[in-house]
């Protein structure tokens, strides 16, 4: 079993019960998945960069991506409805905590300059959001192999009620959050 979600069942569910005053153990948040979506904006002219980025999206979460396509046409960025766009991946249960354990111990010590994540990119609803510049952070690309630096959008759902108890829940499992 993997360390975060061991360390989550037991001290950190005490912790917010105590912090927030909860009466039943099931009023605890806690996560529900994490989705990473990859938009390629040279997808729709090339389809290899549009493998590739499932590629490097497949090593990085362990789980095959699903291609996005567009809902609606814009002719100012010549998309129409039906282009491939992007990619995204849903994790839930071991491999969403696999995810979150690299991400917090591993990917983020290795931006550059990295000072911690915003404290503010809830949604109001108790969902969190971050952006990764680059995928050469994750330990399962290399570096000789990638044709294009591509970033990608992490979203941490969880059932928490307000961005106070998220933020919390997150930052008790170890979510380097920066200074407000």
């Amino acid at each position: 079993m993997n360390r975060l979600k061991e360390k989550y069942f037991d001290e950190i569910r005490k912790e917010l019960m105590k912090n927030f005053k909860y009466k039943n153990i099931n009023e605890v948040p806690r996560l529900e998945k994490v989705v990473i979506n990859m938009g390629i904006g040279e997808g729709k002219d090339n389809p290899k960069a549009l493998d590739e980025a499932v590629n490097d999206l497949a090593l990085i979460t362990g789980q095959r991506p699903v291609v996005t396509k567009a809902q609606k046409s814009v002719a100012s960025f010549k998309v129409r409805e039906g282009m491939s766009i992007g990619c995204k991946v849903t994790l839930r249960g071991e491999k969403m905590y696999d995810f979150l354990d690299k991400l917090f111990n591993v990917a983020f010590p290795r931006v550059r300059d990295f000072r911690g994540v915003s404290p503010r990119s809830f949604d109001g609803r108790g969902n969190y959001t971050v952006g990764i510049k680059e995928q050469l952070v994750f330990p399962e690309i290399e570096y000789g192999k990638v044709e294009k630096i591509r970033g990608m959008d992490i979203i941490i759902v969880t059932t928490a009620k307000s961005d106070e108890e998220a933020r919390e829940l997150l930052r008790l499992m170890g979510m380097p959050f920066r200074a407000a």
